[in-house]
């Protein structure tokens, strides 16, 4: 049983995200928070949040067993970016792209255990 939980137009460069995604992935849900909780990255902190709202879903599916959870998938996808103008010297300007992402977040049951 899979359980998915989306963050859309995150306001984070997917570069970032995906940094931390390398460390979590495939740990279980309990493991893989702790780690965030201590990586001093903004990122950590939006996938702490992706991920307990994925485990809140799981929880309000009736036959999933949470404590079996573990961090199947993470995907930071680029979403669309917005585009600013910083002032220069000369009365130039130049542009300034912030960039957002989709985050998704796939836990399934360990079937080992």
């Amino acid at each position: 049983m899979e359980v998915r939980a989306v963050s859309k137009y995150v306001r984070i460069s997917p570069n970032k995200v995906r940094k931390l995604v390398d460390d979590i992935k495939g740990q279980p849900v309990e493991s893989g928070l702790q780690k965030l909780k201590f990586m001093p990255q903004k990122g950590a902190s939006i996938l702490e949040k992706i991920i307990r709202s994925a485990v809140a879903n799981a929880d309000a599916n009736a036959d999933v067993d949470i404590d079996l959870l573990v961090i199947r998938n993470i995907t930071a996808d680029q979403g669309p970016t917005l585009k600013r103008w910083k002032a220069r010297a000369r009365g130039r300007g130049t542009r300034v792209l912030k960039r957002t992402s989709h985050i998704t977040v796939i836990l399934a049951e360990d079937s080992s255990a």
